[in-house]
């Protein structure tokens, strides 16, 4: 299975927070990965050592289209990893 397991990385203000806080990075993943192979993908990608790997699925929501008729955003799931004392992600 070929796919790419982590999409992006995701630059909001709690991620900030945690960041600064915890060492910990909140990243938008593939929703069939599991916590190893999210773990394996980002020590790969970005060179650090992961401590601990945190996820969960985030539902779509109903939106209106300019017309009458819903649409909706999909479903996505997003991992927040902490790294291990001296680790970091460098944003660009």
């Amino acid at each position: 299975m070929n796919r790419m397991i982590v999409k992006r990385l995701l630059v909001t203000e709690k991620g900030t927070r945690l960041k600064e806080g915890a060492n910990q990075y909140i990243f938008e993943v593939d929703r069939g990965a599991n916590k190893l192979e999210i773990r394996r993908a980002v020590e790969q990608q970005f060179g650090v050592k992961v401590k601990d790997v945190n996820t969960m699925t985030r539902p779509g929501k109903a939106k209106r289209l300019r017309t009458a008729s819903y649409g909706r955003t999909p479903t996505w799931k997003r991992a927040v990893v902490t790294l291990q004392d001296g680790q970091s992600i460098e944003m660009a």
